[in-house]
């Protein structure tokens, strides 16, 4: 029976696992509680349907890790100074779910993540290189999935990131990059997009209502068209097209 060791099933609490060898380690539905990771290289690692609260992974690297379905919950990725964040390269982050994580200049990079869930986590400074929220369901159906409610993702790096139909409700985008990021249908409905650089963004049919939309140049937009907001916003978004507008 799996107990208080690195093993799939295993448990731990309040562990220094830092000197690991996590090479090709199955962990599968591990439970680890209040551990510590630091710099660590976490290479072709199994974490599929783990669950990780309270604990701190510094300065650490997942390339080729399986991180379906794993749940992390207060758990920190960045450093201590806050200025290094986690790298995760040609992984599977399919269905993941994090709330109230440290996520603080993450580095995502050609890594799927259908599905994935975040909530109340800190996303400032992260970059999302080639992340894949699609899904195949056979030879003509793709589907999108994927989630940042109440997140902070102010100066992320979004430039083409593909999630329409995705969901930042109540999430910071403050001086964020979503160029050419395409969001059509999502619901970006209370967020914060002052400073934004959103040129050559699709956001058709968005849900803009309740978001700070001062400085949204909708001209500079791919698309924009059945984009929902309210009698309140339409000041800011006519002015930030250079009109003039009085209330007669």
């Amino acid at each position: 029976m799996p107990g208080n060791r690195l093993e799939a099933g295993g448990r731990m609490v309040g562990a220094d696992l830092s000197g690991a060898d996590w090479a090709d380690l199955d962990l599968a539905d591990i439970v680890l509680t209040d551990c510590m990771i630091r710099d660590a290289q976490l290479s072709g690692v199994v974490l599929q349907g783990a669950r990780l609260s309270g604990c701190r992974l510094i300065r650490c690297r997942l390339a080729h890790a399986d991180l379906r379905e794993a749940r992390f919950e207060g758990c920190s990725f960045a450093d201590d100074e806050g200025h290094k964040g986690v790298e995760i390269a040609f992984s599977q982050l399919d269905e993941a779910w994090f709330k109230g994580c440290d996520l603080s200049f993450a580095r995502l990079d050609r890594t799927s993540a259908y599905g994935v869930a975040c909530e109340d986590c800190n996303w400032r400074g992260a970059s999302f290189t080639k992340v894949d929220f699609h899904r195949a369901f056979g030879r003509s159906v793709v589907r999108c999935e994927g989630a940042f409610r109440g997140c902070n993702l102010e100066l992320a790096d979004l430039t083409e990131v593909s999630l329409p139909g995705g969901d930042l409700s109540g999430s910071s985008l403050r001086e964020a990059v979503l160029a050419r990021a395409d969001l059509t249908g999502a619901d970006l409905s209370r967020c914060d997009l002052f400073l934004a650089d959103t040129y050559g963004a699709r956001l058709a049919g968005a849900d803009l209502r309740g978001a700070g939309v001062d400085g949204l140049d909708l001209t500079e937009l791919e698309s924009w068209r059945g984009a929902k907001v309210t009698l309140d916003q339409q000041q800011a978004l006519l002015s930030a097209m250079g009109l003039d507008v009085y209330a007669e």
